[in-house]
């Protein structure tokens, strides 16, 4: 069974989903695990619960791992996720993922934004600072913007909540009122959605995925400690 954990960065997971894959709501603590007990044998992360719920546990990744789970993370909460624990195993996919692994992206609410809830297809309200920055990029290699003009961008949209980031807000903080909404303008119709982009890549990923035949030892050990066993056997419920 391939599970696919995904809301905002994807809200139409299933039109590029294979039929085999189940997708389900934004991960949140015990959810992977839940996962694992229910027989699933590849797991895609891309979103994650994290300011009013318990986040996707290191933990219940590394048990994953450990039962022979194939892991993969991108484009958000995965794609921290798969650069924390690519020692132990996990794929990660994506350019986000792999600032992260490199240190280019050190930031965890470099991904963040605002959505609306499930019942109106968690659509983005607001834009995350890895899209800012792949949007400020274009924009400055094609020659659309100066390379000063897309610091700026960058500066002003990181001293923005990421729950008020908007290209609006973001325009507002730079420019004189009567430029605000050219570059408004500019910005939304050439953004780049890092985070979709690498998204589908990695339910791409799992549809042409086929689990290894041999069985992959692992060379670590995973360590159930107390609060585990706690946390597992109130899951396992």
């Amino acid at each position: 069974m391939k599970v696919f954990f995904v809301g905002p960065s994807l809200p139409q997971a299933h039109e590029y989903a294979s039929p085999d894959i189940s997708i389900r709501p934004p991960a949140t603590q015990g959810d992977l695990l839940a996962a694992v007990h229910e027989g699933a044998t590849v797991i895609g992360l891309v979103d994650g619960g994290f300011e009013y719920t318990a986040p996707v546990w290191h933990k219940e990744i590394l048990f994953a791992l450990s039962q022979g789970v194939i892991m993969f993370g991108a484009a958000s909460m995965g794609a921290l996720r798969a650069a924390e624990c690519a020692t132990y195993g996990m794929i990660g996919v994506g350019a986000i993922y792999h600032a992260y692994a490199s240190g280019e992206l050190v930031d965890d609410a470099d991904v963040a934004l605002l959505h609306a809830p499930p019942d109106l297809g968690s659509r983005a309200l607001t834009v995350p600072m890895v899209n800012v920055r792949a949007t400020v990029h274009k924009l400055v290699r094609t020659g659309s913007l100066q390379a000063s003009t897309g610091e700026e961008i960058i500066h002003s949209a990181d001293q923005i909540f990421f729950k008020q980031r908007t290209w609006k807000r973001v325009a507002d903080a730079i420019r004189p009122r009567e430029q605000r909404d050219k570059l408004t303008v500019l910005l939304t119709r050439e953004y780049v959605d890092q985070k979709r982009i690498d998204a589908i890549e990695l339910i791409e990923a799992i549809n042409q995925f086929s689990p290894p035949e041999d069985i992959i030892l692992k060379d670590w050990t995973f360590q159930e400690t107390t609060t585990w066993q706690e946390i597992a056997g109130v899951s396992k419920l």
